[in-house]
């Protein structure tokens, strides 16, 4: 494992904090990114640039991806100059969260080329990035699971969820609604009890112990709300495309999504509001602004 050489393509947030626990392992790196800042920082941090996703194919054997969205993963795994033109490489392992057509398709026309495509989403936000704590869900052949499963170690937790391209973008799709789900219907209660005069880290000591406890006033309400800082970490614009995604991807299976629903509506309008880039816990400044209070501590 030690001879080999992986590639990495994405370098940004996310990827600029897994690509180095490659580096510190000892490993030898390339990496591609369409931000020639990212692929300097990441120059000097040891790793080696590729100038394309194909070249980044002849020079790694296991290639891991980390890209903003289906559309992107497509191009650079399949467009021209894209990955599937690479002659060394045997397995990519894509981070990315992309919904489970998208991964079919990738890994079809990969597998053609007797390339494997390991469908591999993460959870755990940049906090879990950069301490390789990450939640990785992993689908593809039992079999090349237990080959990568110690490099997937690097980067945190691996689950394998099964042999089919796509099952670990359902985990994923699913993590993510329900993430924001907690965002968007905490933010209402908070706002609620600060309306009436509550104090809100009272609220969240409260809930905390109580049965409406979740991961926003255990985690998100503490470190980005209450301080009125919305820098958890994941954008507004990422997150309304994660839950689009999945709710695309369930009405597609015959399953509905009310509740879902009303998240992704939630998510357009802080979307529209104070942009994409904004961090997804901003859905909390939308009903705050909405009732005339602010929900901090």
């Amino acid at each position: 494992m030690e001879q080999q050489s992986f590639g990495f393509a994405g370098v940004g947030r996310m990827g600029s904090l897994m690509a180095p626990r490659l580096l510190a392992a000892g490993h030898s790196v390339h990496v591609f990114d369409v931000s020639k800042d990212a692929v300097a920082a990441m120059e000097k941090a040891g790793a080696k640039s590729a100038a394309s996703m194909a070249e980044l194919g002849d020079k790694a054997d296991i290639v891991f991806l980390s890209l903003p969205n289906p559309e992107i993963v497509n191009s650079a795994t399949l467009g021209k100059d894209g990955l599937i033109e690479g002659k060394r490489v045997k397995r990519v392992a894509d981070f990315s969260t992309i919904g489970p057509r998208m991964a079919g398709i990738v890994a079809r026309a990969l597998a053609a080329r007797d390339i494997v495509y390991v469908d591999a989403p993460v959870s755990g936000g940049l906090k879990g990035a950069r301490e390789g704590t990450l939640a990785v869900m992993i689908a593809c052949p039992k079999a090349v699971y237990t080959e990568l499963e110690p490099l997937l170690k690097l980067f945190g937790k691996p689950f394998h969820l099964g042999e089919v391209a796509g099952q670990a973008q359902t985990m994923k799709l699913a993590n993510n609604l329900l993430a924001a789900a907690a965002i968007a219907l905490s933010s209402e209660a908070m706002v609620m009890g600060v309306k009436a005069g509550l104090n809100p880290k009272v609220m969240l000591d409260v809930l905390n112990i109580s049965t409406g406890r979740n991961s926003a006033t255990q985690d998100k309400f503490p470190r980005s709300i209450l301080p009125g800082t919305f820098d958890f970490g994941f954008a507004t614009g990422l997150s309304y495309k994660d839950v689009k995604l999945c709710i695309d991807e369930a009405e597609a299976m015959g399953v509905p999504m009310v509740c879902g629903a009303a998240v992704r509506q939630m998510l357009a309008v802080t979307n529209a509001m104070y942009g994409a880039d904004s961090d997804f816990t901003s859905m909390c400044r939308v009903v705050e602004s909405w009732a005339g209070v602010e929900v901090r501590g």
